[in-house]
């Protein structure tokens, strides 16, 4: 039996699936080490999506072709978005590499680890169509959450993106598979479980009459005893529904917090990129969103340089950042990505875009300090999260924030904490976008 490193890269789908490869490599009665130095195999899952994803990637593969070369791991095997973008290049151009598998072969992850072993090379790419098979994981998220993967690949085709060329078509997992892994991580100890696919409000619409579940999967999400937290990722606009709303509304165990991606509120723009809706309905659909739901928090991803964005579709874009005041927004700058149609049409200059997106940055950290600044003197439910041992304070989060992506709150206590404890804090300040605040005792609320 060998030792075996990995490497996650990437988004919490990819995590999920690298987790899913530790399992089954753990079951055939492999080590799976924290630390690849050392190993026998080191397992590198990457993403491929877009530029800075790749040059991270390729950084990894490099740095552990350098471990390989001093003699401190034995062979590399490449897994995911980018090597199922790049099947022949990788190989040829980083001869390092002992072996690759496509977003389709994850389920032969132990078959290729013990032909590497055998000194062989791997070179699989499965059906990026076929559908999901059930496995267990090895959980390599904090012990209080936990992300659940509800389907695989998209069918939205939008205009700049790649990834249904990467991860296939749409294929939900039947909805009581998705609920035996739930239980499973409630058993486990998860309090917060974070409900993920490249489009979570799809779901079900593959399956049998073609319906939207995903309102009936939360619901029965929050029978579940175990979780105190619910959170919904990657609900696109056009598919959330007066059904959806009502749950989300209505079921004390979902956080009122939605990640709608909207990329950009322009409507020629959005009709470029194959995007449905338009601007004024995504102004609609805000406005009905905070008035059914109060209290809720939006996150959304919007891209600066997308094709046929001037100056004036730039300052509209400003103008409602502004407007909206989203209490959660990642910018990007448009990444022309071969393979899409995006790439082909006339796009700002680079620089132009990156400079956008700057503008858009500090707009949003604007908007981002006034509301940190609101919460201060409100008392707050959080997540304890963990100790920092620097700053001698435990931390947690709130439930507008989102593990990795979103802020912290540093806690003050007179007692020790627990990690995946609820505790409720007074807000007192903000530091560096973080907020901070003192543990009070719920009687004295």
């Amino acid at each position: 039996m060998a030792n075996i490193g990995f490497i996650s890269l990437g988004c919490a789908k990819n995590q999920v699936d690298c987790e899913r490869m530790m399992y089954r490599v753990q079951e055939a009665g492999h080590t799976i080490c924290p630390d690849v130095v050392g190993c026998d195999v080191v397992v590198i899952n990457t993403c491929g999506f877009i530029d800075s994803a790749k040059a991270e990637a390729i950084d990894y593969i490099l740095s552990t072709a350098g471990l390989k070369a001093e003699g401190h791991v034995g062979k590399i095997l490449v897994t995911g978005c980018l090597s199922q973008r790049y099947q022949e290049e990788i190989l040829k151009e980083m001869p390092e590499v002992d072996g690759i598998l496509g977003t389709g072969s994850f389920t032969e992850i132990v078959p290729a680890i013990e032909a590497l072993l055998e000194g062989r090379q791997v070179v699989c790419f499965g059906s990026i169509d076929a559908p999901e098979q059930e496995t267990d994981r090895v959980l390599t998220t904090p012990e209080p959450y936990a992300y659940i993967k509800i389907a695989e690949g998209c069918d939205n085709r939008c205009a700049y993106c790649i990834i249904p060329a990467l991860r296939g078509k749409y294929r939900s997992r039947a909805m009581d598979d998705v609920l035996y892994e739930a239980r499973l991580l409630a058993a486990r100890g998860v309090k917060e479980l974070l409900v993920v696919a490249q489009d979570t409000s799809r779901y079900g619409t593959d399956l049998g009459d073609g319906k939207r579940l995903l309102p009936e999967l939360l619901r029965q999400l929050c029978r579940i005893e175990g979780f105190h937290w619910i959170r919904v990722h990657y609900v696109y606009p056009d598919e959330i529904d007066d059904e959806l709303i009502e749950v989300i509304a209505n079921e004390p165990k979902i956080v009122k917090y939605l990640d709608i991606p909207i990329q950009h509120c322009n409507s020629r723009i959005l009709d470029l990129m194959n995007r449905r809706g338009n601007g004024d309905f995504l102004r609609e659909l805000f406005d009905t969103l905070r008035s059914r739901i109060p209290g809720l928090v939006i996150r959304t991803s919007i891209i600066a340089g997308l094709p046929g964005e001037g100056e004036e579709e730039f300052e509209e874009l400003c103008a409602f950042l502004r407007q909206q005041r989203l209490p959660r927004v990642g910018a990007f700058a448009f990444s022309p990505e071969e393979g899409t149609e995006a790439a082909k049409m006339e796009y700002p200059a680079p620089e132009v875009a990156a400079r956008r997106a700057e503008i858009l940055e500090l707009i949003q950290s604007e908007i981002m300090d006034a509301y940190n600044a609101s919460m201060i003197g409100k008392t707050l439910e959080v997540l304890v999260e963990a100790y920092d041992a620097e700053n001698e304070q435990y931390y947690g989060r709130t439930y507008a924030d989102s593990p990795d992506i979103d802020g912290r709150v540093w806690l003050a206590c007179d007692e020790p904490l627990t990690e995946g404890e609820f505790v409720m804090a007074c807000i007192d300040g903000c530091v560096d976008g973080d907020l901070t605040g003192y543990v009070v005792e719920e009687e004295n609320i």
